[in-house]
């Protein structure tokens, strides 16, 4: 992937939803955006140094605009605040080229795609691509409210919209969905995509392994998770660079390195982006990201610097 920027205008500002904003980025010359995938996302640079992956949630067949949907986070650490206060109509922003870590399986017989309020994004995308194609699938959207939940009144204009599903806790009592009866064992063949908060994409993972799903049948792409990052120091060598260093008991690889002057592009800082993602030359990682699966953890030979850790005194990375 290059990693050149393109430059965009905010379009279309709307708001979606009591915390969610919806911006449609377009090239200022109305030029095509370069083609992308269902599953997508785009790295958002907000400005201070701030970059934040969002995922376009617009039809892949469409190129003359892009649209992302953007949670006011509450817990924000200065990105979607900062989203929502600086970008208006007519903002001229920097975006990488889409780059897609949650794909569409090609084989998939039917997929069931569920997302958890704002992590609905992706899936409209994922809708869009398989109702193009013929391709059997059913979209459940699963939130605590109807009016905290964003993008209802598009999924029902859509040509897809037979196949939304939509469940609020609180026209259930509070009840959530009922995954287990969602997720049949007749299915297990099909493929599942969750995207959501952690509890609920959990909640699916869990529930949709234990039903049978194979694990490379169910996709995930997560947005947030709490990172512990502490533990006892040990040695890192960067052998492209030639520099050693000491990683701290309360230190990251990224802050070691960058105190010796070399610099690693992060974005998340959660292990859920893969932007920091290194190979292991020789050491045992203590991996500690939601991005690799479970069969690339224990293969050892990559690692997510800006929250991982070593197992062993000493890991050699190809930095």
């Amino acid at each position: 992937m290059s990693d050149e920027l393109l430059k965009v205008i905010v379009r279309r500002r709307e708001q979606q939803a009591a915390d969610v904003i919806a911006l449609e980025l377009a090239d200022p010359e109305g030029k095509p955006l370069p083609l992308f995938a269902a599953g997508a996302h785009v790295d958002l640079h907000i400005g201070d140094g701030i970059v934040r992956q969002y995922s376009l949630c617009s039809d892949p067949a469409d190129t003359s605009a892009y649209r992302l949907g953007i949670l006011k986070d509450p817990a924000s650490r200065g990105g979607s605040v900062a989203v929502h206060e600086t970008m208006h109509e007519g903002t001229e922003v920097l975006i990488s080229a889409p780059r897609n870590l949650f794909p569409l399986a090609e084989d998939a017989g039917h997929s069931i795609l569920i997302g958890g309020g704002i992590g609905i994004t992706p899936m409209i995308a994922m809708a869009y691509a398989l109702q193009a194609a013929g391709r059997s699938f059913e979209l459940w959207y699963c939130g605590r409210s109807r009016a905290t939940c964003a993008f209802l009144e598009d999924l029902a204009a859509s040509g897809f919209s037979d196949r939304v599903n939509t469940w609020f806790d609180d026209e259930h009592d509070g009840q959530r969905l009922d995954i287990d009866g969602l997720l049949r064992p007749a299915d297990t063949q099909g493929h599942v995509y969750v995207c959501g908060p952690t509890g609920f994409m959990e909640w699916v993972i869990d529930t949709a392994a234990a039903t049978g799903f194979a694990d490379d049948h169910i996709h995930r792409e997560f947005f947030q998770v709490d990172v512990e990052t502490g533990g006892d120091s040990f040695e890192v060598v960067a052998e492209a660079s030639g520099v050693t260093v000491q990683v701290g008991e309360n230190q990251t690889i990224v802050e070691a390195l960058a105190e010796a002057g070399v610099k690693i592009k992060v974005s998340c800082e959660q292990g859920t982006c893969g932007t920091c993602l290194c190979d292991v030359l020789e050491g045992i990682p203590d991996h500690r990201d939601v991005f690799l699966t479970d069969e690339e953890k224990e293969d050892n030979d990559q690692i997510l610097v800006c929250c991982s850790r070593a197992k062993s005194p000493r890991l050699v990375l190809d930095i």
